[in-house]
């Protein structure tokens, strides 16, 4: 039986059911700050007490303990810790504004998502990493546990925000490849809150400015008596949003239900874990865009870049044709897809952690995750070609089609009325994407304190995994370039026969080779690695290390395409040219071995200042899509070099870094007119994070992060061929170019100011957001310009029990283009317009909490 059929809603209920009134064990608890331990001998701290209501200590302080990316038992100070690690706590989770859950991960300087496509599905770079789309040098965790061991584009559509977290931890290289997946670019490790020997929560209304209402809550409480050490908790939102991009139907509506169950041993705690998903959100394509000059952009005339939308309730139902029939005058089958799906998430989870802490120098975690169900996306995706008039478009139709001269074409939308031939047309790729995803995965660490002052830990990684991946995205629709647009009917005529250039729905197949698409695989795979990791304190230094072996094995099918015909109608030219699966199946399989290692070192100054140093090599093993492909598909190698201070006073608290990360058998692909493109290159980059935030009196503070990076191609000896501006075919060289899709400076500055009141605290912030030039492609042809964005905030605390938060985000309307024509490779402007994607318009919401 399949993972995900094992964890129906039903079984997750009775789960959870099961969890709170049955069972085990407390989790490490990483709310404790260790304050008493002197700077010459690092601190290990031990789990302390729960709290319901959630971490209440302040995260810019080198005392708090943080437990990602070491495998000390409850974790150490940060003043003690070889590497830089970000954080945040509940609240100042919400002071950040973020628009979603990749949006938050730029908390970590030098992390840029491009929160510009909606609440999931958003490319995120890491500083130095080359990386295309997706986020595969992403991986979150779920109180220590990566989510999927497979770094995928749709790593964030598993995961929402809400008053279940307690806090995240940040953590990018360092010794992060040696535990869980071993991503050697960034951890995110969002730990859970759970009950206490007081029971208390919250319950929260939120409306917003773009038709959102959301009712978030949290209790946790004392299981059998207060005095039992068992614990529970339960909480989760549900929420509904037209979008600041109105479809004209519900863009987000869905909800996420979470429970544990806790309990303290005599030697640490266990602690098991339930979350159910059911989300379905908008996902936003490239739009059209004026780009009069490199880096310049404005407004398309009847498309707001940031309010615009292509979804409309004109085009939300749809019928993809998929499958021939090869008979005159059939019906080719297919299916049906509504839009308002979008991209979401159907998941559900079951995890739990035992932590023990023996007398004898013994100690040992256990870590293990359940999860199953499917990340589904019906939505447009960009076609990469630039708007053109419908007249205009009906005469490069008719002779891509081979049709005859001198034809005479109708033109209406889809609800009858004849259509405009001077007004822009778009063609836009709609996709129905079904994804069935599930593995196991248990992490095992032994520590054992050889000696005074080091400890050696051994530990293996195991994880069990399959996806199911079935793709149609063949069709094309013509529509209007304008915001919830009617999409278009084509027909022409010779006077004797009529040619039918798009069906009823304004969909046709053409024959560009990168425009029909099928799929159809499955795939398995298992990998385990094994490490030894040690760490020494001496004196004021502390020592660490450790070498991680992983072996990957991945095994599947997937299904060949054949393209012709698919209702053996000349006449119906829409359909003529299509691809479709057929009966005939590969089965590619890939295994490697390969070793991650890293070396540490840490010296307290004192007290309160610290420096570090850092290297380590990485691994970026294929994945399921590298291997279909592409079976020799090369190990990415990466080498890291950092230096690093920390330090805190009682006006200022700083973490800066100076990093060096070295790239090798980067492989890159991309199909285009001419045929399909194939690099193997590698990169060298330079650069600095720094996070400081300083109080200059009482009751103020201005907190400031932010990245620069130089990062360049390096290692591909040939020339890359591409459409230069003039429209001319050249050919270059990537070595020396920008790394595509990173700014090269981003920073956030935050003032806030807290002050106290005879009914309670009043606290206001404004964030000022830059981001740096970047380019959509590795040739430096498309430069996306820069941009900056302000958002706001204001929280009351009304006595003990009310709270009033008021945001607001890009309360200017500044546009932010944050990638180009991903569909295109080189020079991308025509005319003015790109195909582009900016940050989404002003959005403000408040919400009413009410704390028991």
């Amino acid at each position: 039986m399949s993972i995900c059929k094992q964890i129906s809603r039903r079984t997750l209920a009775v789960a959870i059911g099961a969890l709170l009134t049955a069972g085990a064990v407390q989790a490490q608890d990483t709310q404790t700050q260790a304050t008493g331990t002197q700077p010459t001998q690092p601190s290990q701290a031990k789990p302390a007490a729960k709290n319901a209501a959630g971490a209440t200590q302040n995260a810019t302080t080198l005392n708090q303990v943080v437990v990602t990316g070491n495998s000390s038992f409850g974790g150490i100070r940060k003043i003690d810790a070889s590497y830089s690690v970000t954080t945040a706590t509940s609240e100042q989770i919400k002071e950040l504004n973020p628009l979603s859950t990749a949006d938050l991960l730029k908390m970590s300087p030098g992390v840029y998502p491009e929160s510009s496509g909606g609440q999931t599905g958003a490319n995120i770079e890491v500083a130095g990493f080359p990386s295309d789309s997706g986020a595969p040098f992403v991986t979150l965790q779920l109180n220590g546990s990566p989510l999927f061991p497979q770094w995928e584009y749709f790593t964030d559509a598993m995961f929402r925000l809400d008053d279940t977290i307690d806090r995240v931890e940040a953590v990018q290289g360092g010794p992060s490849v040696l535990y869980g997946n071993g991503q050697p670019g960034l951890i995110a490790n969002f730990i859970l809150k759970e009950g206490s020997s007081t029971p208390g929560g919250d319950v929260g209304i939120t409306y917003g400015s773009e038709g959102m209402v959301r009712l978030d809550g949290f209790y946790g409480f004392p299981l059998f008596g207060k005095d039992s050490g068992w614990y529970g908790s339960i909480g989760g939102f549900w929420r509904k949003s037209d979008g600041v991009r109105d479809p004209q139907f519900a863009s987000d509506k869905g909800g996420q239900l979470t429970a544990t169950l806790s309990h303290d041993l005599e030697h640490g705690s266990i602690m098991f874990y339930a979350r159910e998903l059911q989300d379905k959100n908008q996902f936003v394509t490239d739009t059209p865009i004026l780009n009069p000059a490199p880096g310049k952009f404005s407004a398309y005339p009847g498309f707001n870049p940031l309010t615009g939308t292509f979804g409309s309730n004109a085009d939300r139902f749809q019928f993809l044709q998929t499958t021939p029939c090869f008979t005159a005058g059939c019906a080719p089958g297919g299916m049906n897809i509504d839009m308002a799906n979008g991209q979401g998430g159907d998941v559900h989870v079951i995890g739990g952690n035992l932590d023990l802490d023996f007398d004898n120098g013994w100690s040992l975690s256990d870590k293990f995750i359940l999860l199953g169900g499917n990340m589904d996306t019906s939505a447009f995706f960009s076609t990469g070609q630039n708007p053109m008039t419908l007249g205009s478009f009906i005469t490069s139709d008719e002779q891509s089609f081979g049709l005859p001269a001198n034809l005479t074409t109708t033109a209406t939308y889809t609800n009858g009325k004849p259509a405009n031939l001077n007004e822009n047309v778009t063609v836009q790729n709609p996709e129905y994407i079904h994804k069935r995803i599930q593995s196991v995965s248990n992490e095992f660490h032994i520590s054992k304190d050889l000696f005074d002052g080091n400890t050696l830990t051994l530990g293996n990684y195991t994880a069990v995994y399959s996806e199911f991946h079935q793709e149609d995205d063949g069709l094309n629709m013509l529509m209007q370039a304008k915001n919830n647009p009617n999409p278009i009917v084509l027909s022409a005529t010779d006077g004797t026969n009529t040619y039918q250039l798009t069906d009823g729905q304004g969909l046709f197949w053409n024959n560009q080779p990168q425009s029909w698409m099928a799929f159809n695989e499955k795939w398995h795979a298992m990998t385990t690695a094994l490490f030894a990791a040690d760490t020494w304190n001496i004196g004021n230094w502390r020592f660490d290390g450790g070498l991680r072996v992983q072996y990957i094995n991945i095994g599947g099918w997937f299904q060949n395409t054949a393209s012709g015909d698919l209702d053996a109608n000349p006449y119906t030219v829409y359909n003529n040219d299509a691809e479709y699966l057929i009966d005939s199946f590969q089965h590619p399989s890939y295994s490697k071995t390969a070793p991650s290692w890293t070396i540490g070192a840490n010296y307290a100054i004192n007290s309160n200042m610290s420096v570090y140093a850092r290297v380590n090599d990485g691994v970026f093993l294929p994945t399921f899509d590298d291997v279909q492909p592409l079976p020799s598909t090369p190990v990415e190698k990466i080498h890291n070099m950092e230096l690093g201070f920390k330090y805190q006073s009682p006006w200022i608290y700083a973490d800066i870094s100076a990093y060096r990360r070295l790239f090798y058998g980067v492989p890159y692909s991309i199909t285009l007119d001419t045929g399909q493109i194939n690099l193997v290159y590698g990169s060298t980059t330079k650069g600095l994070n720094t996070q400081v935030m300083i109080k200059p009196f009482n009751h103020f503070s201005v907190a400031l992060s932010g990245n620069y990076m130089d990062g360049h191609y390096s290692g591909y000896a040939g020339c890359v061929p591409y459409v230069a501006q003039d429209g001319s075919n050249q050919c270059s060289s990537i070595n020396g170019m920008d790394m595509d899709r990173q700014p090269r400076l981003q920073f956030r500055v935050t003032p806030a100011y807290e002050f106290p009141t005879s009914w309670g605290s009043m606290k206001f912030w404004m964030t000022y957001e830059h981001i740096g030039n970047r380019y959509s492609d590795q040739l430096q042809q498309q430069p996306l310009g820069t941009y900056y964005d302000l958002s706001i905030g204001a929280i009351a605390n009304i006595g003990q029990d009310w709270m009033v938060t008021l945001r607001g985000t890009n309360m200017t309307n500044q546009i932010g283009i944050t990638e180009g024509n991903a569909r295109l490779f080189g020079f991308a402007s025509g005319g003015g317009v790109i195909l582009a994607r900016s940050i989404e318009g002003r959005e403000v919401n408040v919400q009413v909490k009410y704390k028991f």
